[in-house]
């Protein structure tokens, strides 16, 4: 029989800086490889890979491949989700790294169109399948490093930390772009240049894999793991049997709508616009999306602060209402103020609009299951509606952007209305709030979260909201 209850295990402070390290590195690195892609799509796949008389056509052929990588990311979720929540997190997440490195690096190597016809698109589409399963499995499991790691108070700071992987991701892709193709003609960008992004992905997966593998496992797995809690079945099963986790998964994958259509709208969709409706200089536009990227690095921690403060649900809720209100405004000023009004635009937007609900998110999500099965949970959540959210979010806005005659206003209430159903799926959210000693509390209950100590919570925690139960 398992034992009645097992001491939690705590991470000594001086380790703590080396899982917020790995968490971070390992989402930067995923989240380059995945984004650089979007930003070729925009730019170089559709010449290269999709060549058509009709360049609009080209471009949503080139985007269709970058959808396919988010119905890919389920299989991803729940493959990696069964893994980690069985055989635990770090195993598993070094596995994701090292598949996404590969498949980025043979992008970069891959013939084109022109030289093998269609064998071409047929290789990038299975690489970005690939791809799409690696980043499955990484986001959930990166976020619980650092959720089941974070000491008491500061989990909200802690689940903050992996998503500037997110913003840097972004900023390291767009930013490698913007240099290549200042510094090299046309011709060499299209000929070679494009490609050294995507080779120096494999430097990247090496520094972080060195980083990764020195870390111990997270405290909540353990004990779960010392107590043979484990799930028996099929974490999914377990996860689906209970009408709470369903509730949850539901109404998790309609909160997640708004934040994912935004991602994509200012972080892949917007390059486009900019360049082929507005006719903007393209290293200028990538520049821009660069400087906004830098800014939510640095504003995605401001939001973990106020997840420990204010609670998980309420920032995550107000930056969805901020989002809605910014929609039209920031098109309005797309397309009237240059690139300097699309760059004040975007950093308004994805720098601080973004960043503010996007840091409290996965602390947000974490809250949502328990141990034994919240990394096949948070997968299936955040992969999942990463199909509707996110994967065809750029196709439907380059859509309604055509039905508009070029005019933006249609995608723009396209876009509003996902900030709307986000906010009514996060309202209906019951996530736990759970207490969790800074001592040593014991897990005695089969199945159960970690109850708070018999000691009175310190007065210095204020009114604290401590999202994100161990």
């Amino acid at each position: 029989m398992a034992p009645a209850s097992a001491e939690v295990p705590t991470t000594e402070p001086r380790r703590l800086k080396t899982v917020v390290l790995s968490s971070l590195l390992g989402t930067t690195v995923e989240w380059y490889d995945f984004f650089l892609y979007s930003t070729a799509a925009g730019l170089v796949f559709g010449e290269l890979f999709f060549p058509t008389t009709n360049g609009t056509v080209g471009t949503m052929l080139a985007f269709a491949t970058f959808a396919v990588g988010f119905l890919a990311r389920p299989v991803g979720g729940l493959l990696f989700g069964h893994i980690g929540d069985r055989i635990g997190r770090k195993r598993t997440l070094a596995f994701t790294m090292s598949l996404m490195g590969v498949s980025t690096a043979l992008i970069g190597v891959l013939p084109t169109y022109e030289q093998v016809g269609i064998l071409a698109p047929a290789l990038l589409l299975v690489l970005r399948i690939a791809q799409g399963v690696a980043l499955g499995g990484e986001w959930a499991g990166a976020v619980l490093l650092a959720v089941e790691h974070g000491p008491y108070g500061r989990k909200g700071r802690f689940g903050s930390y992996p998503q500037i992987g997110l913003a840097l991701g972004l900023a390291l892709g767009t930013g490698a772009f913007a240099l290549l193709s200042n510094v090299l003609s046309e011709e060499a960008f299209l000929g070679y240049g494009w490609r050294a992004a995507f080779l120096v992905s494999l430097v990247l997966v090496a520094v972080g894999l060195t980083v990764r593998l020195k870390i111990d496992e997270t405290p909540a797995f353990r004990v779960v793991r010392q107590l043979r809690q484990l799930p028996q079945s099929a974490p999914l099963v377990e996860l689906l049997r209970e009408r709470s986790s369903r509730r949850h998964v539901l109404l998790g994958m309609l909160a997640r709508w708004g934040e994912g259509a935004a991602f994509n709208t200012w972080g892949v969709f917007a390059i486009t616009y900019a360049t082929t409706t507005l006719k903007l200089d393209r290293t200028s536009v990538l520049l821009a999306v660069t400087a906004a990227a830098i800014v939510m690095a640095v504003a995605i921690p401001v939001s973990g602060e106020l997840t420990d403060r204010r609670g998980a649900r309420d920032v995550y809720l107000v930056g969805m209402g901020l989002f809605a209100f910014s929609v039209f405004p920031a098109f309005w000023l797309f397309g009237t103020g240059g690139i300097w009004g699309f760059a004040t635009a975007l950093v308004v937007t994805l720098g601080l609009v973004h960043a503010y609900f996007y840091g409290a998110q996965g602390t947000l999500f974490a809250s949502l299951f328990a141990t034994q099965v919240r990394y096949t949970g948070m997968s299936f959540v955040y992969q999942m509606s990463g199909i509707f959210a996110s994967g065809v979010t750029p196709l439907i806005m380059t859509a309604l952007l055509a039905l508009g005659g070029g005019t933006p206003w249609a995608a723009c209430g396209y876009l509003v209305f996902t900030a709307l159903v986000s906010m009514w799926a996060t309202t209906r959210l019951r996530h736990k709030e759970l207490h969790v000693a800074t001592g040593r509390p014991r897990l005695t209950e089969p199945r159960s979260e970690w109850t708070p100590p018999k000691e009175p919570v310190p007065a210095s925690a204020g009114r604290r909201a401590h999202t994100g139960p161990q």
